[in-house]
């Protein structure tokens, strides 16, 4: 019986044949059990231990919230200094937790330690807080990891954001697309400058190598240090045509008394 597929598409018996072997697949991996990368208890492949996972998605303490656009921890009555400086161009980033123990151990595990292990674990997790926080992403969309700095991408041989968004498309059910979005070659580490330096880098650090027109783009990071990156990425792909821009990613770094804690090289 004909199966009606035009010339160069996969036909229906094909197609269902491929998700018939992914949910197989899915179903054999699901029950394959592997140390926690933080506590070594045994857990599901790929994820961390539900105690750990539980710790890291824990709820904000008595008295915060977390501000709507960029995901950063404020008292209640604060108002949010990274938003009030930025005037962000993404409209919501979801983090998984935020940059602290134990959850740095997964983020410095994959990026000092080429543990990649732990970018699908970081993809879990980023997965569970946009469920939590009811985030819906509109279909179809787009993933783009965030670009590394060259420097760190000689220094690494990879892109964490890369890694961890490849995975975070699949489960999220989004098209994952890389090299999309490119950054600017001689732009300097935003490691090294301070908030208003970064804002202002980042405002023509990023660019876009394809039109975006009427896309819905999410944009992947590993760590959110003042939200620049992302601002800068979303000037980007809003400048290629993309109608709505969110940022999902691992960790956000808090305040400290006022200011910013260490954190690791990063947007």
């Amino acid at each position: 019986m004909a199966d009606n597929a035009q010339p160069g598409e996969k036909s229906p018996w094909a197609r269902g044949a491929r998700q018939r072997f992914g949910t197989l697949l899915a179903g054999i991996w699901g029950s394959v059990t592997t140390p926690c990368p933080l506590c070594e208890a045994r857990s599901p492949a790929g994820r961390v231990c539900g105690a750990c996972e539980g710790d890291l998605l824990r709820v904000l303490p008595e008295g915060h919230r977390r501000c709507v656009q960029c995901a950063l921890i404020l008292a209640q009555d604060d108002t949010c200094p990274d938003c009030r400086f930025l005037r962000p161009a993404f409209d919501r980033v979801v983090a998984a937790f935020d940059y602290g123990f134990p959850g740095d151990l997964l983020i410095h595990g994959l990026k000092s330690q080429l543990r990649f292990t732990h970018a699908p674990a970081l993809a879990r997790l980023i997965v569970q807080a946009v469920q939590a926080q009811r985030l819906v992403l509109a279909p179809p969309f787009i993933v783009l990891p965030v670009p590394a700095a060259p420097s760190a991408l000689r220094h690494r041989g990879f892109n964490p954001a890369a890694e961890i968004a490849r995975p975070l498309a699949r489960w999220l059910g989004g098209d994952y697309r890389t090299g999309w979005l490119q950054r600017h070659q001689g732009a300097r580490r935003q490691k090294r400058l301070g908030r208003a330096d970064r804002a202002r880098e980042a405002a023509s650090l990023y660019y876009c190598g394809r039109r975006l027109d009427g896309c819905h783009v999410v944009l992947v990071d590993d760590v959110m240090t003042t939200g620049s990156t992302l601002h800068g990425a979303a000037l980007a792909v809003r400048a290629a045509g993309a109608v709505s821009v969110n940022g999902l990613v691992a960790a956000r770094t808090p305040l400290l008394d006022g200011d910013r804690q260490p954190g690791p090289a990063t947007s």
